[in-house]
Order: C-alpha cells, then structure tokens, then sequence
C-alpha cells in the first residue's frame, strides 16, 4: 500500500495538467498532461516498482458532474478494488469515488470490457 500511494502522490506532483489539443495522446512519464498521461505513468511507475501489470487496470469513467475521465484501479485481494486518481491525492475505492464505469480494461490493458 505505501508503495501505491507514494506513486499516487509523486505522479500527481510532478506532472501539470493541461489538457489535450486536437489529438488525445496517451504518454508516459510527461512534465505535462491530462488524465490518461498521469494514469500511464502512475502505470509504468507501478510495474517497475514490481506490482504485475495484470493487477493494473485503466478506467474511463464519468465523474459526478458528467466529465468523461480517466483512472487507474489497482486490483488488489485485502483493500478492495483501489482508484489512483489525478483529481484527488486520497486513494479511495472505486465505489467510494462515486464515479460510473463506462469501460475497464482487463488483464492485459489492450482488451477492455
């Protein structure tokens, strides 16, 4: 758990949000980006501290106000089902967030239900 927050918190700080021009471009380890740049670093950055990718899922959701946003669920068997999220720097459940699941990626981050 501490290595999931320590990540939540460092990749929040580190990156800027702005959001995207024209093209929505999925990046890794950027000064700068949206949702889906901090969840693909947050990504990177937790299977190179030695979490299996297969416990990383990457989520569009809507928020409570109707945006379309992007999280990182880490799968886990003792805390349930955790979101890592740019908006907040608190690691809350999925049901906690409040969000609606329009899509999650499985196992394997190209296949999505």
């Amino acid at each position: 758990m501490s290595t999931v927050e320590h990540v939540n918190a460092k990749v929040n700080a580190d990156i800027r949000p702005v959001a995207d021009g024209t093209a929505d471009i999925w990046s890794v380890n950027v000064t700068a980006g949206d949702c889906e740049d901090y969840v693909m670093t947050k990504r990177d950055a937790l299977i190179h501290a030695g979490l299996p990718p297969s416990a990383l899922r990457i989520a569009s959701v809507k928020t409570r106000r109707g945006e379309q946003h992007a999280i990182l669920v880490v799968k886990t068997t003792d805390h349930g089902d955790l979101v890592l999220d740019n908006l907040t720097g608190t690691i809350r459940t999925l049901p906690q967030t409040g969000y609606r699941v329009l899509a999650i990626s499985g196992p394997d981050p190209r296949v999505w239900n």
